[in-house]
C-alpha cells in the first residue's frame, strides 16, 4: 500500500509564516538599530533555509534563520581563474583591518545586549531564544565570497557572490543561499507552481519516517532534501501527488547521483568529506528508507 493522496496532499501545506516573518522583523530591527557596534560598515540581511524559501512545514523546523552579512569585505576563491588572472587579482588585493571575526563578535555581543543571556553562540549561528510570539532564531553572521571565474582588474572580472564563515572548530563554510532561494523560485515556476509543495510533502514524509523508526535522525537534512529534488527533472512534478512521488523516487534511484547539484548550482549534492555536500551513504540510506516506507504504509 501507498500513501494516499489525501495524506500527501496534507503533507503539501505551508507552514506557519506570519509568526515567523514577525519574529524576523523583530531580529532585524536589532541588528540594523543605529547604535550597534558595527552600524557605518556596509551588511546586509536576508531569510534564508525552509522559511526564506516558503518550503517550511507545520510542527517543525522553528527556528528562523537570519543571515547578516558584512559586505565591506570578502574572501574569494580564485582556484578557477588561470596563471595571469591569478596575477592580476594579487596585483590588487590588499588585507582588512576588520573582517570576520570582528564582526561576529559584535554581531554577539549586540544580540546579547538586546536579548539577554540567553543568546548562545553556536558553532555556526547564534541562537536567539524565542519569547512571547516570538520564534527562535537561528543568526548567521558572515562575510561576503567572491568565487573568480575571471579577473583583469578590479572593475574588470567575474565572479558568483556568496557567503563566508568560520565554524567554532576552525572549518571555513562557503554557500550560496541567494542563488539557491532563486533556483527554488525558477524551478517552482518550471514545474507548474509544484516544486516547493513537493518539497514539503518529502520533509514531512521525512519527519514520519523518523517517528516511526524507518529513518535516524539527521541523516536527510532538509538543506539536501531541497537539492535532490531540484535536480529531478521537471516532467516528473505532474499534478497528482502520489504519480509525482513515484516518478520522482524512480528517477533518483536511477539516477548518477554523482552528478546531481545543489539547489544554488554551484556545489556538488554528493561528495564524501564535505562540510557542504550530502555523503552518498546517507543519501542511499534515505532513498531505501523512503521506498520502505512508501511500500509498506496505509496512510
Amino acid at each position: 500500500m501507498t500513501i494516499s493522496e489525501n495524506q500527501l496532499e496534507t503533507w503539501s501545506h505551508v507552514g506557519a509564516q506570519q509568526q515567523s516573518a514577525a519574529t524576523y522583523q523583530v531580529i532585524r530591527s536589532v541588528l540594523e538599530h543605529r547604535d550597534a557596534p558595527y552600524a557605518g560598515r556596509g551588511f546586509e540581511m536576508f531569510l534564508q533555509g525552509s522559511y526564506g524559501n516558503d518550503t517550511n512545514v507545520r510542527g517543525s523546523e522553528s527556528d528562523v534563520d537570519v543571515v547578516i552579512c558584512l559586505t565591506d569585505v570578502f574572501n574569494s576563491d580564485i582556484s578557477g581563474l588561470d596563471p595571469a588572472d591569478k596575477q592580476a587579482y594579487e596585483a590588487n588585493r590588499s588585507a582588512a583591518k576588520y573582517g570576520y571575526k570582528e564582526f561576529r563578535a559584535e554581531v554577539v555581543a549586540w544580540l546579547k545586549a538586546n536579548f539577554g543571556d540567553g543568546v548562545t553562540p553556536g558553532r555556526k549561528a547564534i541562537a536567539v531564544p524565542g519569547e512571547g510570539n516570538r520564534r527562535d532564531a537561528d543568526v548567521l553572521a558572515c562575510i561576503e565570497h567572491h568565487r573568480y571565474t575571471s579577473y583583469r582588474s578590479p572593475s574588470d572580472n567575474r565572479h558568483h557572490v556568496g557567503i563566508s564563515f568560520i565554524t567554532l572548530d576552525g572549518d571555513r563554510i562557503i554557500n550560496f543561499p541567494k542563488q539557491h532561494k532563486q533556483n527554488c523560485t525558477t524551478k517552482h515556476q518550471a514545474t507548474n507552481n509544484r516544486f516547493k509543495s513537493h518539497v514539503r510533502v518529502v520533509k514531512n514524509m521525512r519527519n514520519a519516517m523518523v517517528i516511526e523508526g524507518f529513518l535516524k535522525k539527521g541523516i536527510a537534512p532538509s538543506y539536501f532534501l531541497e537539492g535532490m529534488l531540484w535536480s529531478v527533472p521537471n516532467q516528473n512534478f505532474v499534478a497528482d501527488y502520489q504519480q509525482s512521488f513515484e516518478n520522482y523516487l524512480y528517477w533518483l534511484e536511477r539516477c548518477n547521483a554523482n552528478e546531481l547539484s545543489c539547489a544554488n548550482d554551484l556545489h556538488w549534492l554528493i561528495r564524501a568529506n564535505s562540510h557542504i555536500c550530502w555523503n552518498m551513504q546517507s543519501f542511499r540510506t534515505f532513498l531505501v528508507a523512503a521506498r520502505q516506507y512508501w511500500n509498506s504504509s496505509g496512510r
